[in-house]
């Protein structure tokens, strides 16, 4: 049997709604910190031209457009709700798969299942399958053999999952969804090929999103992939693609995000925010991290967002000089924060042997500070929101109401929390009633 048709079988053939307990909870905090996501970068460039494209693209349906009174296509909603909510590169991720499965499957999920009329506990377990097919086929492939970390490479497998499960297609038709998917899904650029890791490219889920979708859809009318597409041992390893099915589930090992910037850099700043004394001059600012993260852009001085967030130099100096929520999010003013710059200029970063192999299992990092009493150093091993350091529902709670209060008023916010953390009992209509309505964008 081809491994792509192990994984078929698994999607298809789940009973519905048997679903452990604490992956429903987690399901809800995943959705819960992926709205917040989608509020905080619902108005931004990346996510205002994704839905003028889908528009202009794919057309009126349907599905909702999160936070705004546009309804269109499944793939015209799915692919400009997974803009918004990949936009500031604060949504969730997971280590092994070394990035961000949600953004691409959540909004697959909720845009096929508004489209058929699914029932919630279609939805749940086609947001528990989309994320393993997806975090498996991404942390199945030996490090030597990646090319790129970036998401769209692989998400369009959960897309395809997610949306063949919603479509209930048989194994055989699923199995061709998914290999449709992986042949057509978006290559990305490999990393160093482009040092414009600032641009709207990212991390390439929304055209991925797009292709999951289309291969769900093409699948149920007939259409045939490549089922061979990960039979090589060498590129992806079977036992972590197709070992243990169902006995555990990829969504939980998810880590989120407190800060609005790369997973590379989360560690250093939470070290600096620690370390830093409010009011203090800094005169020397030290990272030491893993080598993988001076891959990054890393600009001193970022000429846009999307740049500031593969910046250790300029995220680090927003944190050191700012604190934590002038990271939550960023606002574009601070891109001109001379104070910021010139802090940013002079930070020394540099790989440490400690931490050679630690990446993508581990992300740490080494601060030391001079704050005019002589180097502090400390080392993170696990930043905030790591599943070994995990964030709370209040924590993430509030990191809604930080990260989307630009977009949304207090009531709104208090209206989709509760919402959410009332699935178990009031479903997804809620939430979805939620969603559906726009308010005014209050620019700072």
């Amino acid at each position: 049997m081809h491994v792509i048709s192990g994984l078929a079988e698994f999607v298809s053939g789940h009973p519905q709604g048997r679903l452990p307990q604490q992956t429903r909870e987690t399901i809800s905090l995943l959705l819960l910190d992926l709205m917040a996501a989608t509020a905080a970068g619902l108005h931004g460039p990346l996510a205002a031209s994704a839905r003028k494209a889908a528009a202009d693209i794919y057309g009126a349906g349907n599905a909702q457009v999160w936070l705004t009174e546009t309804r269109l296509s499944v793939a015209g909603a799915a692919m400009a709700n997974s803009a918004a909510a990949s936009a500031l590169d604060i949504d969730d991720g997971h280590r092994g798969a070394a990035g961000h499965a949600g953004a691409g499957v959540i909004p697959s999920v909720l845009a096929v299942g508004q489209s058929i009329g699914a029932s919630d506990e279609e939805i749940l377990d086609a947001i528990a399958l989309g994320y393993d097919v997806a975090l498996r086929v991404a942390a199945s492939r030996p490090t030597s053999t990646i090319e790129t970390y970036a998401s769209g490479r692989w998400v369009s497998y959960g897309a395809a999952a997610a949306a063949g499960r919603l479509l209930r297609l048989d194994p055989n038709q699923q199995a061709h969804a998914l290999a449709i998917a992986g042949a057509e899904g978006p290559i990305v650029f490999p990393t160093g090929s482009s040092k414009f890791q600032g641009s709207t490219v990212k991390e390439g889920i929304p055209p991925a999103v797009v292709a999951g979708l289309t291969g769900a859809y093409r699948a149920r009318a007939g259409a045939t992939g490549p089922l061979d597409l990960l039979d090589n041992p060498s590129r992806y390893e079977p036992n972590l693609l197709v070992g243990g099915l169902g006995e555990s589930w990829e969504l939980q090992k998810c880590y989120l995000k407190p800060y609005a910037c790369c997973r590379y850099m989360h560690a250093a700043i939470d070290g600096i925010l620690k370390l830093r004394q409010s009011g203090r001059k800094i005169r020397r600012l030290r990272i030491e991290t893993f080598p993988q993260a001076l891959r990054l852009a890393n600009e001193r001085a970022p000429r846009s967002l999307e740049g500031g967030q593969y910046s250790f130099y300029f995220s680090c100096a927003l944190a050191a000089l700012r604190g934590r929520e002038a990271l939550q999010p960023v606002d574009p003013n601070a891109l001109r924060d001379a104070e910021v710059l010139q802090l940013a200029s002079l930070i020394e970063l540099d790989v440490s042997s400690d931490f050679a192999t630690a990446f993508p299992v581990r992300t740490p990092a080494r601060v030391l500070i001079d704050q005019g009493e002589g180097l502090e150093e400390l080392v993170i091993d696990y930043p905030l929101g790591d599943v070994a350091n995990p964030m709370s529902w209040d924590q993430v709670a509030n990191k809604f109401k930080n990260i989307g209060r630009n977009s949304l008023s207090r009531q709104r916010q208090e209206h989709i929390i509760s919402a959410i953390s009332g699935l178990g009992t009031a479903g997804f209509a809620p939430l979805l009633n939620a969603l559906s309505v726009s308010e005014p964008f209050n620019q700072q």
